[in-house]
This record gives C-alpha cells, sequence and structure tokens, in this order.
C-alpha cells in the first residue's frame, strides 16, 4: 500500500469503526423497535408487537433494542455488542439452523451477519465518536504502525 494511502486509512480508521457502529447498532435497535412497539412493519412484517414476556422472541427484541442503541450510542460498546451478538448467535442456531444448514438455504443471513458485525465490534471497541469517551474519558486507541513497534524477545 502507498504511504499517503496507508498514512490516510491510519488517520480515519476510528471514525469509519464509529460509522460501522452507528450502522449497525441503530439496524439492530430498529429490529427491537418493530418487535417491540409495531413501528417499521412490526414483528416479522405484520404490523403487530411480540407478546410481553414470551420465550424467546420478546427477550429478543429488548435485547435488539436496548442493545442497538446502547451500540449506537457507544455506551457500554463491548458489553452490549458482546451480548448482542450472543443473541444472535443464539437466535440462528436455535431458530434457523434446524431447517438447513446455509444461512441462505434457513433464512438465518440476518442473524449471522448481526452476530458476526457485534463479535467485529467487540474487538475493535468503539472508534470515535462514542459517548463512553464523553463520560468516562477513555482515549482514543489507534493501531500503532509496524515500522515503530519495537521487535520482541524470542
Amino acid at each position: 500500500m502507498s504511504a499517503p494511502l496507508s498514512s490516510f486509512t491510519q488517520r480515519t480508521t476510528p471514525h469509519v469503526l464509529a460509522l460501522y457502529r452507528i450502522v449497525v447498532g441503530l439496524l439492530f435497535a430498529c429490529h427491537g423497535a418493530s418487535s417491540l412497539f409495531g413501528v417499521l412493519g412490526g414483528a416479522m412484517g405484520n404490523g403487530h408487537t411480540v407478546p410481553t414476556g414470551a420465550w424467546p422472541s420478546w427477550y429478543a427484541a429488548v435485547i435488539q433494542f436496548a442493545g442497538g442503541l446502547l451500540v449506537l450510542l457507544g455506551l457500554g460498546t463491548r458489553p452490549a455488542a458482546l451480548i448482542s451478538s450472543g443473541s444472535m448467535a443464539y437466535a440462528y442456531f436455535t431458530m434457523h439452523q434446524p431447517h438447513a444448514l446455509w444461512p441462505i438455504q434457513n433464512g438465518g443471513e440476518a442473524a449471522a451477519m448481526f452476530c458476526w458485525a457485534f463479535l467485529l465490534i467487540v474487538f475493535t471497541g468503539p472508534g470515535s465518536w462514542a459517548l463512553d469517551r464523553l463520560f468516562f474519558g477513555t482515549p482514543e486507541q489507534r493501531p500503532e504502525p509496524a515500522s515503530t513497534r519495537e521487535p520482541s524477545a524470542a
């Protein structure tokens, strides 16, 4: 990669991660809102809500709505993303995978994508523009260029 491009990507990585986190959180919160409040087409696109306390749909909707909002705002991002990722793994393996092996066959593409998207956020962190940084002063961590790292002792 050319030096100017490499420099640009290193400078913008925290901002791109923040945009990614915001979009994933918003989309996930919309899924929860549709099931809990009947908005955006409602649960399963039928305009209704899921019954309060119904296992597992109501609990999944609460995790989707609350987890999506927390990730969107960058507040408790890593724990919220970890719980959200786990809920989507559970959804995939209990609701989709028993019907067919591949997500394209069993309708589990969204669950699989959200699972992996949130797992990525757990490891990359919230990027810039997170409320965690405002409230707790978490320093922005940028990857150190390989050329400045000291070689490890073997």
